[in-house]
């Protein structure tokens, strides 16, 4: 406590004390002239004199530096004012350096936030101009090339309408992914879990892609033959997403003449662990972090070739999370990727 208050108060102890000392000497003065025997009370002046002044000055100064630093506040505008608290305003002006430059720090680190979210907002517009950009010039162009005359020549409109029309189809798809990522982020997206066999849905989903990994001779397999079923409890058209954008992102950066594996493992008493491993051309280290933003590209110009939304993994990370599981990379650039989620055990029947 003391040397709390030889820290906090200091400056009007000191002050109190000259005061007081200045005030009984002038008493002591008065009373040489006036009364010798009024000295006993010479103690009880000082004493109450020094009371006083460190009270009024103690309470002056406080208001002093209260007003100066809010003012402070209020013209660098660094700080806000409203969470400077009067209550925490002393004369010792190290608590009030550390306290201003506490605020700092938060505000500081508040502001490099913000410049982080504007950097992403900016790079996720652009990213937003391109993928819809491409398609729609790519339409624009075959529509004006038939009003300028190759409307008349049936075989040149029916390629040139074709052409079109998959251009048209590439900006339903990509609106449609942006609509259902906005549902999965709002919540606004019902689940409807049931009980399926994953080893199933696996198998149907490697069905529906076969012929796109026959293309690059890429085997699509399971880890094992699994004899058994694994029952799980979630929205199986959703997990099916999951799956299918999994593989196809395998198949995608998969080389040629490889292979695709799907397992399935006890995780813990009620989870599985589903891993959809490949041998392609892996991930760098520093692209892992941003795999699941929207739109973000490992690379900028090959994978525009295999076409895609770009919203692919952002989707599987948000129908996880609307799942309450979780999703987890693994890769060595230039040996593969293995990606993997958890899901929950479905309850044996009754």
């Amino acid at each position: 406590m003391a040397k709390y208050f030889k820290r906090t108060y200091r400056f009007a102890a000191f002050t109190s004390a000259y005061v007081s000392l200045f005030v009984t000497a002038l008493f002591i003065g008065f009373l040489f002239v006036i009364d010798y025997q009024a000295y006993l009370y010479v103690p009880l002046v000082f004493l109450i004199c020094y009371i006083f002044s460190f009270i009024v000055i103690q309470r002056r100064v406080e208001k002093f530096i209260y007003r100066r630093v809010q003012k402070i506040y209020d013209n660098v505008r660094l700080l806000d004012a409203s969470t400077f608290n009067r209550q925490n305003i002393t004369t010792d002006m190290a608590s009030l350096t550390r306290e201003v430059e506490r605020f700092a720090e938060n505000k500081k680190l508040e502001i490099e936030s913000l410049k982080i979210r504007e950097n992403y907002r900016k790079e996720f517009m652009g990213n937003v101009s391109h993928e819809l950009k491409t398609p729609l010039f790519t339409v624009q162009g075959y529509i004006l090339t038939l009003l300028d005359g190759a409307l008349d020549d049936k075989n040149v409109r029916k390629k040139y309408l074709q052409r079109a029309s998959k251009g048209v189809e590439r900006l339903i798809y990509i609106v449609k992914d942006l609509d259902m990522i906005t549902k999965l982020e709002v919540g606004d997206l019902n689940l409807k879990k049931e009980r399926f066999n994953i080893i199933e849905l696996v198998q149907n989903v490697f069905d529906l892609l076969e012929m796109k990994a026959s293309k690059k001779k890429i085997t699509l397999t399971f880890d094992i033959e699994y004899s058994d079923s694994i029952f799980v409890e979630a929205d199986r058209e959703r997990i099916q997403q999951v799956l299918t954008n999994l593989i196809v992102n395998s198949i995608k950066y998969g080389k040629k003449g490889g292979t695709t594996e799907v397992s399935i493992e006890d995780l813990i008493k009620n989870k599985v662990i589903v891993r959809v491993t490949d041998n392609g051309e892996g991930i760098e280290e520093k692209n892992i972090p941003r795999l699941f933003e929207r739109f973000y590209r490992v690379d900028k110009s090959g994978s525009r070739k295999e076409g895609g939304s770009g919203l692919g993994l952002a989707i599987v990370k948000h129908i996880l999370e609307a799942h309450n599981e979780k999703i987890y990379v693994e890769s060595q650039f230039g040996i593969g990727s293995e990606f993997s989620f958890t899901l929950e055990k479905a309850k044996q029947p009754s």
